[in-house]
């Protein structure tokens, strides 16, 4: 049987590639919007896809005309303060994306709503920021919400990994007892991070992605706590020194420079060892072998039952089964 696998080792299933949108994105979008829209008046706006808004008092109409008060996030989603109390909040999901067209006298029609991919258009006396989202699932989702009772009740509850002591972090990641992925990734948990940078997180602070919380020393949680606090930092930080003044175009999570999400079998930063992973639905845990789990491979429950005795427990192992037979 391999070891590090538990309860919640999830089950192989395919190798799609999850882009979703994680605190450093958003803190980008916000980095970038605060500039075009706060200050601005909300002229209009308009769904392209019904099913994009999920509430139905105040009337979304009644946001027109109205003046923008400000930004901020609540997690992932982010939330546009109209005045003098009423919010617009937007949650990307996985393929949500945004895109930013300038008012200017050469187009003085609000700009159009892509076709296929266009959900909405949120008309600013500044231009006009377009949500779009890839593929067919519709996940994105907008509220209108009036006061901050009911601004406060969209918020899952995680806390800030940015502003969080370490006993904060503990006593949040200690609350129940699962894996770490499963922890970090959780929004009643963690506000936030997703997919890419929880297997950013844990290679820094050296730990297995499918350890349990319960079983932390000490020094592990309070290294993942400055390993959080750290990778979030300098992301945050390259990103806005990256896009600039500029709009980013390109919100992925899968970034050049990252040590091992989305680099699968391409040699770790650290040990140089090949990246492993495991993808289960829609997500994935990228992991160094020889960094974090003590050169084991963590082998997924299915397969494990399947390979017993056959499931290589180490990369070196892997890489043998993985060469062509000699002639």
């Amino acid at each position: 049987m391999a070891t590090g696998v538990s309860k919640d080792t999830p089950v192989l299933l395919s190798a799609m590639p999850i882009l979703m949108p994680e605190l450093p994105d958003i803190s980008l979008y916000l980095h970038a919007l605060r500039p075009r829209i706060d200050g601005a008046t909300l002229t209009g706006v308009r769904l392209a896809n019904p099913f994009l808004l999920r509430s139905t008092a105040p009337p979304i109409a009644e946001a027109a005309g109205r003046r923008v008060a400000g930004l901020s996030r609540i997690g992932k989603r982010i939330v546009v303060a109209i005045e003098p109390h009423d919010y617009l909040v937007i949650h990307l999901m996985i393929a949500g994306r945004f895109r930013w067209r300038p008012a200017g006298s050469e187009t003085p029609e609000p700009a159009k709503i892509p076709g296929k991919v266009g959900l909405a258009a949120f008309d600013f006396s500044s231009g006009t920021l377009i949500l779009t989202e890839a593929g067919t699932k519709r996940r994105a989702w907008l509220r209108f919400v009036r006061g901050e009772d009911a601004l406060g009740a969209l918020d899952p509850g995680g806390i800030d990994v940015l502003a969080a002591s370490l006993d904060e972090f503990r006593d949040a990641l200690t609350r129940e007892n699962h894996t770490l992925k499963r922890t970090l990734t959780d929004p009643r948990v963690v506000d936030g991070v997703g997919n890419a940078y929880s297997d950013e997180i844990l290679h820094r602070a050296r730990l297995s992605p499918f350890k349990q919380t319960a079983a932390m020393t000490e020094g592990e949680m309070a290294a993942l706590h400055a390993a959080a606090r750290a990778t979030l930092t300098e992301w945050i930080d390259r990103l806005t020194a990256e896009t600039g003044d500029a709009f980013p175009e390109k919100v992925t999570a899968f970034r050049e420079g990252m040590a091992v999400h989305g680099r699968y079998r391409q040699p770790c930063p650290v040990c140089g060892a090949p990246v492993q992973r495991i993808v289960y639905a829609e997500n994935e845990a990228n992991y160094c072998a020889r960094c974090q789990t003590g050169g084991r491979l963590l082998a997924d429950r299915a397969l494990s039952r399947l390979l017993k005795a056959d499931w290589p427990k180490t990369p070196e192992a892997l890489e043998e089964m993985r060469r062509p037979p000699k002639e």
